[in-house]
């Protein structure tokens, strides 16, 4: 016994036998093609989900933080990463206007509008169902975020996780400006969350500088809270429908 601990330890100083433990911290990596992404690879982020990891996952804009949406911890862990209030606007990303009726109250008017603009670049902000965990909820609106991004990665990923995902800007803190990833070097970026989540989904893509365009529709008139990709379109179809989008 003494003769193989000794044997163990001169390993370890020839550099033989090394520490796994910072490598074992490392996210892995999928990579993804973002227009016919492996439906096997698919299945491997999907499992992560389920085993309450977080991922890192490009969208139509830009790269989110993201987990389970009933994964209590994760949504947890998302905030204190990004650290950010409990008022501050978190979205589910679903696959269709189906997955958005189940959880939002939709009125004709934004049921209307919204079924011209999505799959899309668009954030939409609605009243929610009892669908919805409170944690997930601005605590004084009772509101969130609806996402269907025009993304085959997420509209794949979603259908084989069979939930909605919550969402919100891979930002971190220590970057400078108040909207984007806060990076245009997608290695940077993944540097920065590769010890802090689970699992990176790669598309192998230039960074987007352009986010989503969001828009609270919880009024009678729609209010712009961010206008960003697709704008244009969308105030187009607000005229069509005889809303008036105000700024907020």
């Amino acid at each position: 016994m003494a003769l193989f601990l000794s044997f163990c330890i001169l390993l370890s100083c020839t550099g033989l036998i090394t520490d796994n433990k910072q490598e074992a911290d490392m996210a892995e990596k999928v990579k993804l093609h973002p227009a016919t992404p492996h439906q096997k690879r698919i299945f491997t982020i999907a499992d992560h989900l389920r085993n309450g990891d977080i991922i890192l996952l490009p969208t139509d804009t830009q790269y989110a933080l993201a987990c389970s949406y009933t994964n209590k911890k994760g949504i947890e862990r998302i905030r204190k990463i990004r650290q950010l209030k409990n008022d501050h606007l978190l979205t589910l990303i679903c696959d269709s206007l189906t997955g958005i009726s189940k959880f939002a109250r939709l009125g004709d008017d934004q049921f209307k509008v919204i079924k011209k603009l999505i799959p899309g670049p668009f954030t939409f902000v609605l009243p929610a169902t009892k669908e919805v965990p409170k944690l997930l909820l601005n605590p004084k609106r009772q509101t969130i975020g609806f996402r269907v991004p025009d993304y085959p990665i997420c509209h794949k990923l979603v259908d084989q996780l069979g939930d909605p995902l919550i969402a919100t800007t891979a930002r971190h803190p220590d970057y400078e400006g108040d909207t984007g990833n806060g990076t245009d070097d997608r290695k940077e970026l993944f540097r920065r969350f590769e010890k802090q989540v689970g699992l990176i989904v790669d598309n192998e893509q230039q960074l987007s500088g352009e986010p989503s365009t969001i828009v609270d529709m919880s009024h009678p008139d729609p209010v712009v809270i961010r206008a960003g990709k697709g704008i244009e379109e969308f105030l187009e179809v607000c005229a069509v429908a005889a809303l008036n989008p105000v700024e907020a």
